[in-house]
C-alpha cells in the first residue's frame, strides 16, 4: 500500500482539509473507531484519532473479529492472544478509554448474523453516547475482505438505528437512551475508493508511527525493521538508520518506508502528512437544513 497513494480519487470537487485546532474544541464529544483487525486503525486513521483526542474527544475502540488467522505463531490461541494484547497497547498509545472485543471469527463474518452484530453495536453506541464513528466505507469499491464490508454495513445501520426510540426497548428500560451517531469518517482502504476529507496529521506522526509499530503480530510494518536488521546481519551488513535495538529498528523502518505514503497523500493538499476519509457530518442532515431555514426566515408571533 505504500507506493500508490495517488491512485485514490476525490469524491467531489470540494475537498475539505481538516486542520489542527487549538485548545479542546471537542471536549465532551465521543468517538468510536470500529475495526475488523488489529492493523486497521494503525494504517488508516491512527493519526486522526490522536489529533481528535488531543482536541478533547473521548475515544473507544471496537474490534469485531478475533484475528485468529493473522499472525506468525502456529497456534490459533496464541495468535488471538497476541493480537488482542497489541490492540490494548494500541489503545494506550492513542489515549483511548477502552477496547471492546466482539470476538467474531476472522474472515468468516459474512456467515455471521448481521442482525446480532448490528444490535451489539446499537447497544454500545447508546451506552457510550457515540457522536462520531470511524470505520470502513460500507459502499467502498474493490473491498475483497468480508470482515471489512460486513463490519462497515453493520456500523452504518447502527448509527441511525441507535437514535430510534422503538428499536430494542429493553435498552431503554435498562436506562439507556436513544442516541444517533451524527458524524461518520469512512477511511479509505482500497485504491479507487473515494474521499472528500483530508486530515492533517503532521502534528501526530510519532503517534502514528508508534501505533503501526505496536502491531507486530500481523502488520506488514510492525516488526519489519528488526527482520531487515537480522537479514543484513546474516550478510555481515548493518544499516545505521535502523539503530542498535529491535524497537528502534521497527520504528525507523516505518519512518523510512511507510511514512512516505502518507506524505504522498498530503502533498497535493499542501500538507506534510495526511489521512483520507469519505465523510458524512451533521451538515449533511435535513435537520440542520431546516434549522438554517428557520433562523433565516422565522418572524415573531403577533
Amino acid at each position: 500500500m505504500f507506493n500508490e497513494a495517488m491512485s485514490y480519487r476525490s469524491a467531489s470537487e470540494r475537498i475539505v482539509i481538516e486542520s489542527p485546532q487549538p485548545g479542546k474544541p471537542h471536549a465532551g464529544r465521543v468517538f468510536a473507531a470500529v475495526q475488523s483487525h488489529a492493523d486497521d486503525i494503525p494504517f488508516f486513521c491512527a493519526g486522526t484519532l490522536a489529533k481528535l483526542i488531543a482536541e478533547g474527544y473521548t475515544g473507544y475502540l471496537i474490534q469485531t473479529t478475533n484475528d485468529e488467522n493473522c499472525g506468525p505463531t502456529p497456534s490459533i490461541g496464541q495468535t488471538v492472544l497476541s493480537n488482542e494484547q497489541e490492540v490494548e497497547q494500541l489503545a494506550g498509545i492513542l489515549g483511548l478509554e477502552r477496547v471492546f472485543f466482539l470476538g467474531y471469527r476472522n474472515h468468516r463474518m459474512d456467515g455471521d448474523s448481521a442482525l446480532e452484530l448490528r444490535a451489539r453495536l446499537i447497544f454500545l453506541f447508546r451506552l457510550l453516547k457515540v457522536d462520531t464513528i470511524f470505520t470502513f466505507n460500507p459502499w467502498g469499491e474493490w473491498e475483497e475482505n468480508p470482515d471489512h464490508w460486513v463490519t462497515a454495513r453493520a456500523v452504518e445501520a447502527a448509527c441511525w438505528m441507535s437514535g430510534m426510540d422503538k428499536d430494542y426497548p429493553e435498552h431503554l428500560a435498562a436506562g439507556l437512551e436513544p442516541h444517533a451517531v451524527r458524524e461518520r469518517y469512512f477511511w479509505v482502504a482500497r485504491y479507487g475508493q473515494p474521499y472528500n476529507r483530508v486530515v492533517d496529521i503532521g502534528g501526530h506522526v510519532e503517534s502514528k508511527v508508534a501505533a503501526m509499530s505496536v502491531n507486530k503480530a500481523q502488520g506488514p510494518a510492525g516488526s519489519s525493521g528488526r527482520r531487515l536488521k537480522a537479514r543484513l546481519a546474516e550478510r555481515g551488513l548493518r544499516l545505521p538508520d535502523l539503530g542498535d535495538d529491535d524497537e528502534t529498528a521497527d520504528q525507523a523502518y516505518i519512518k523510512l518506508f511507510c511514512l512516505p505514503f502518507y506524505q504522498q497523500l498530503g502533498r497535493p493538499h499542501g500538507l506534510e502528512y495526511a489521512e483520507y476519509f469519505y465523510y458524512f457530518g451533521p451538515e449533511n442532515s435535513d435537520e440542520l437544513a431546516v434549522e438554517a431555514y428557520v433562523s433565516r426566515h422565522a418572524v415573531p408571533l403577533r
